[in-house]
């Protein structure tokens, strides 16, 4: 029988089937087929036979898989020798297949096996769709062992539909158990295993299944690429893969295109990512959010955004998507101004928890309070990362108190908290000096939420105990950790003990510090001025050999502000700013001012190996001291001057803010590699400790 003879109900019925091997990132969701008609029902009441009809390949399989869910040859059926209650059954299974009465249909189905009939392949479908909505697993065992009973074999597409079934109930042991049973296998069947190791993040399998199909002589798809890119682990499969895409011409598809554009960057290869991007005209939304994406996860903010304007500029409009990414860039170059700009466009859209969460952070790590706090308000729906951003940037931004409260809102909402929900915490405690609450959440925390103590709480609480003068007591718990102690740590305690005096505890915790990080130049210099200071001349002479030995330099701080939709950088010794003669003017006005005032320049964080008006002058141009002086010269009085550092502040800059805030009756906040300083006439939210 050919298509062109099929009656027109029958050839609308199979164009509405869809496709037995539909993958779940097809974008197209097609509506459930309706009940059968009687021309249908009737299929499984006459005769064997075949039906051939012609149709379009599908996403994920081929042409024959879409058409032989009619294919009912090879079934037995109630034929004119059956009994009418035979018939009937079937009728009956159908009709409870079809309007997704589970109970009923399984009932039926006990019937149909008893009387060793089947129906139709299509009404088995709708079953096992049935079964995966309803998480009934034990009901779709029992199908399964129905389709296979008395020797028979289903139709390929139908044991497709079983392996994606196990695979979404995360039973990869019985899909791979019913895979290798199947005597016929095609892309569908080993796309669906590959996507299913890869999501499991067994990624040496999704990567032999890969050789697999290949040697059985299966052409691996679109989807299949797009799931096995995500198992790579590393830029040798990374690039043999891609290699394997370009010989099969899919280098050209959208959702390969954006895996690999994805991969690439995950692997810190945005160059990468981005030659695969301008390799062809992108006429897809999908492609450009990828690559915006990866630059903003690699913190090349500055790029992210002018691909974002490349974007703009092509005709795309921005989604969630987009905007989540730019979001992230601004957060990464703490541009304000701009982060309000796309905040006007979110606002267009229908609120979105992963676009508000970004927000949110975006606000925090801008140092913008007031933002984030009416943005968390404002938020109908609220996750664990939304509270958990809230509290972390409270307690970043010296808010330890607020940070605390809402805390306790958290736990009172129902929302369990994460392991960076007490992270912030931790935070929080340490920078308000609340040494008992922060032993208290630090032991409990695997009692009371199941969380298991880690590097980063470890930090928190040798930063607290340092803080409050506690060394002893910090390093015995540095030597109670499971984990080995990293630089991070061993640089908090140093940071306690520059404070606290304690030279031989800080030259322990600095040699510590560079056996981790022997190019670590900020280390050298601090454990030379802490031999200098107490007078220990040939360590001090060991110490410069060693930076001279492993050609150690001091990174040259960088500060950055946004003025009038423009960034401004500042580099200690760089004179290029075209307005660097006036800055430079005006910043030695006011240091002779804040003299008068009693101002005296720290040096310790110079080499002391230059004499004092030399390290005064080394002092007077760090990069941050430039530009405080250019937004006092840029912005308004009432505007707050931001400013963003690659380096921790020294201890010196931090003294000449505070004191420029308070005669100026300026606010001026400084994010650094540490945390954030608010100084304002009131002093510096960090209270001199940091």
């Amino acid at each position: 029988m050919k298509a062109a003879s099929l009656p027109p109900r029958l050839k609308c019925i199979l164009l509405l089937l869809p496709s037995c091997g539909q993958s779940s990132s097809f974008p197209f969701k097609l509506p459930p087929p309706p009940p059968p008609p009687p021309l249908l029902r009737l299929l499984v009441r006459s005769r064997p036979y075949s039906l051939t009809v012609t149709a379009t390949a599908t996403p994920t399989g081929s042409a024959s898989e879409s058409c032989n869910m009619l294919n009912t040859t090879e079934y037995h059926n109630a034929t004119s020798n059956s009994s009418p209650s035979s018939i009937t059954i079937i009728d009956e299974f159908t009709r409870f297949c079809y309007q997704r009465d589970l109970p009923r249909a399984m009932k039926a189905l006990d019937s149909i096996q008893n009387r060793n009939v089947w129906a139709v392949p299509v009404t088995y479908s709708e079953l096992l769709k049935c079964c995966l909505s309803r998480g009934a697993v034990h009901q779709a065992r029992l199908v399964q062992k129905h389709l296979f009973s008395r020797g028979h074999q289903p139709e390929t597409f139908l044991v497709n539909i079983l392996l994606n079934m196990y695979v979404k109930f995360n039973l990869l042991d019985e899909a791979q158990a019913l895979f290798d049973q199947m005597p016929h296998r095609n892309v569908v069947s080993w796309t669906t295993m590959i996507a299913a190791y890869t999501t499991a993040m067994l990624n040496d399998k999704a990567l032999e299944f890969l050789i697999l199909m290949l040697r059985d002589g299966i052409r691996p798809n679109m989807f299949t690429y797009s799931s096995v890119l995500r198992a790579c682990q590393g830029l040798l499969n990374l690039r043999q893969l891609h290699s394997s895409i370009i010989k099969t011409g899919l280098d050209s598809d959208v959702f390969v295109r954006s895996a690999l554009i994805d991969i690439y960057s995950k692997w810190g290869e945005p160059r990468n990512a981005l030659h695969v991007f301008d390799e062809m005209v992108t006429g897809d939304s999908i492609v450009w959010n990828s690559i915006i994406g990866g630059f903003a996860q690699n913190t090349d903010g500055d790029e992210a955004l002018n691909l974002f304007k490349r974007m703009k500029q092509a005709g795309f409009m921005a989604d969630q998507a987009t905007l989540t990414s730019v979001l992230r860039a601004c957060t990464g170059l703490a541009l304000l101004e701009l982060g309000r700009q796309v905040h006007v466009h979110v606002i267009k859209f229908k609120q979105d928890l992963i676009l508000n969460n970004a927000l949110l952070d975006m606000y925090c790590k801008c140092g913008s309070l007031e933002d984030a706090n009416s943005t968390f308000t404002r938020m109908l729906d609220k996750d664990v990362i939304s509270w958990s951003t809230m509290i972390t940037g409270l307690a970043q931004n010296g808010f330890s108190r607020a940070a605390l409260e809402l805390f306790e809102s958290m736990k009172a909402s129902g929302t369990k908290p994460s392991y960076i929900t007490i992270v912030g915490v931790l935070f929080a405690c340490s920078h308000a000096g609340l040494v008992e609450d922060g032993q208290y959440y630090f032991r409990s925390m695997k009692t009371c939420f199941g969380i298991d103590p880690g590097r980063e709480h470890y930090g928190c609480m040798v930063d607290l105990l340092g803080r409050a003068g506690k060394l002893d007591e910090a390093v015995k718990l540095i030597h109670e950790m499971k984990d080995e102690p990293d630089a991070v740590t061993w640089r908090t305690l140093l940071g306690a003990c520059r404070v606290h005096r304690n030279t031989d505890l800080a030259i322990y915790s600095a040699k510590k510090i560079l056996s981790l990080e022997p190019n670590n130049a900020g280390t050298y210099i601090l454990l030379s001025n802490i031999y200098a200071n107490s007078q220990r001349w040939e360590d001090v002479a060991e110490v410069r050999m060693a930076m001279r030995d492993r050609g150690v330099r001091k990174e040259p701080g960088c500060s950055w502000i946004e003025v009038n939709k423009q960034i401004h950088a500042f580099i200690l010794g760089d004179n290029s700013h075209p307005q660097i003669v006036a800055i430079s003017m005006k910043l030695k006005q006011l240091i002779w001012r804040l003299k008068e005032l009693g101002y005296v320049p720290q040096t310790d964080f110079v080499l002391q190996d230059l004499e004092g008006e030399q390290k005064e002058d080394s002092l007077s141009y760090h990069s941050e001291k430039l530009a405080i002086v250019f937004g006092m010269m840029s912005l308004q009085k009432e505007g707050t001057i931001r400013i963003r550092k690659n380096l921790r502040i020294c201890g010196d800059c931090h003294v000449f803010a505070k004191l420029v805030a308070n005669i100026e009756r300026r606010n001026i906040v400084i994010r650094d590699p540490i945390r954030y300083h608010h100084f304002s006439n009131e002093g510096c939210s960090c209270g001199d400790y940091w």
